[in-house]
């Protein structure tokens, strides 16, 4: 079996401040999105909160995995096949 040699990464000045600037954003976005929670989860009682974050989780798995389902109907003809009598 043929080994190479390790690989060196190079980390430069740019690539922290990137990752700074990008860091403070997604901050920024988390604490948005829970004072939105936290304004919404007041007036509803919390309940449908915990729906959403269940079914955000599901799409971003969904999305990293790239699966995009497609709903299905809830119509008779769905449920029961094209049956004609």
């Amino acid at each position: 079996m043929l080994r190479r040699k390790p690989t060196r990464l190079e980390l430069k000045m740019d690539d922290t401040e990137e990752f700074e600037t990008i860091k403070k954003e997604l901050e920024n976005r988390r604490k948005q999105c829970e004072d939105a929670d936290a304004m919404g989860g007041a007036s509803d009682g919390g309940t449908s909160a915990t729906g959403d974050v269940g079914k955000t989780r599901e799409q971003a798995v969904n999305e990293r995995i790239g699966y995009k389902p497609h709903p299905k109907p809830n119509t008779l003809p769905s449920l029961f096949g094209n049956l004609q009598f």
